[in-house]
């Protein structure tokens, strides 16, 4: 008996208390839960580069095949094989003893002719030597001193230079062969590795297509100067270093209706090899009016249809179509159905339903993150 009636004093006051809290909250008891919070950015129209992606291989900036400028028997190989060369550094050494042979002739033969040359000389001018055998002794210097010079600069295509700074290849000839100047015998192959070139291709369709949009206002040219292009290597790992566009062809392979350009990139640590397969990103225009969603705030239906939930001056969700482009990084391109000032709701979707009050949470574009302060 006793236990009943404390219970019944226990529900009694649970009851009283429920009651009281109920009048503590506005009457009836009546609970309203408070707006839920969304994560919001507000549209600013900004300017974004128009980019193509465009695949190429590297080249060389330059190719220089030395070949064998006098005939004999290679005496020595200088150079190491795949290393760095310097223009004029020496490469081969050609046996030089029969055409030191021919000089040093050479040079003994113009001695004479220049002697009586000049013996000549005097005695014309009493006429005890005729005219003509004057002439005949300077004409016969002046063809010996052509012939020892000759007989030097083929004693000094003995000595195999470097015609170019640049990356050289394996030796084409060893040590003891017999190389030619009739049959140009290949001896090296040198590549200038930096600078490098990259060349790429872009459709032709595309770039008339960018030519019409310039025109027509909707794009603006990129900032004045040399148009900057950045490389994706085959790894996927982008090239520390930019490049400049040196020309755009001016005529269409008419096998692939591509046309061909060509940019120029540093290479000062020698990653980039020729024939090496690349994406060029080339920077071509600037659409100065465009608004960027993050993806997260973009809705697609299953008819490819797109819409995203916007704030209102007084708080509810409303949603709107939008019709949206090509991606940039982890946004949308909005071409239509939002303008400046409008707050899209980037995070919380699944609380905001159309019509519902919420407490929207600006959040930093760049980090979505929320604003400081907020």
């Amino acid at each position: 008996m006793q236990q009943r009636r404390f219970t019944s004093f226990i529900l009694v006051l649970l009851l009283a208390a429920l009651a009281a809290a109920g009048c503590g909250r506005g009457g009836g008891g009546n609970f309203q839960m408070p707006p839920a919070s969304v994560d919001v950015i507000t549209v600013k129209p900004q300017v974004l580069p128009i980019t193509s992606e465009l695949p190429g291989r590297i080249d060389p900036e330059q190719i220089a095949q030395v070949n064998a400028r006098v005939d004999g028997n290679v005496l020595k190989r200088e150079f190491e094989q795949g290393s760095l060369v310097t223009n004029g550094e020496v490469l081969y050494q050609i046996d030089p003893a029969p055409y030191q042979a021919t000089l040093d002739s050479a040079k003994a033969n113009l001695k004479q002719a220049q002697l009586l040359a000049d013996r000549y000389k005097p005695l014309v001018g009493i006429n005890a030597v005729s005219k003509q055998n004057y002439d005949n002794a300077v004409s016969a210097a002046d063809q010996a001193k052509a012939s020892a010079e000759i007989a030097a600069i083929n004693l000094g295509y003995c000595t195999v230079v470097a015609p170019i700074t640049g990356r050289i290849g394996p030796a084409l000839v060893t040590e003891g062969a017999l190389v030619s100047q009739s049959a140009a015998t290949p001896m090296a192959v040198i590549q200038q590795m930096d600078p490098i070139y990259f060349d790429f291709t872009e459709s032709s369709a595309e770039v008339l297509k960018l030519q019409k949009e310039l025109a027509a206002g909707q794009l603006k040219s990129a900032t004045s100067g040399e148009p900057k292009v950045t490389l994706e290597l085959g790894d996927g790992s982008t090239y520390p270093h930019d490049g400049k566009l040196l020309f755009q062809d001016i005529t269409v392979d008419p096998s692939s209706g591509m046309v061909t350009l060509r940019a120029e990139f540093p290479n000062p640590e020698g990653w980039l090899l020729p024939g090496m397969f690349g994406v060029g990103k080339l920077e071509q225009a600037i659409a100065p009016e465009t608004i960027l969603v993050p993806q997260t705030g973009v809705v697609i239906g299953p008819n490819g249809s797109a819409s995203v939930m916007l704030v209102t001056s007084t708080n509810s969700v409303a949603s709107q179509q939008v019709q949206i482009g090509e991606a940039v990084g982890s946004d949308w391109v909005v071409e239509s159905g939002l303008k400046a000032g409008d707050r899209v709701i980037v995070e919380g979707l699944q609380k905001a339903m159309p019509g519902a009050t919420v407490t929207p949470v600006p959040v930093d574009e760049n980090t979505n993150t929320p604003t400081a302060g907020q």
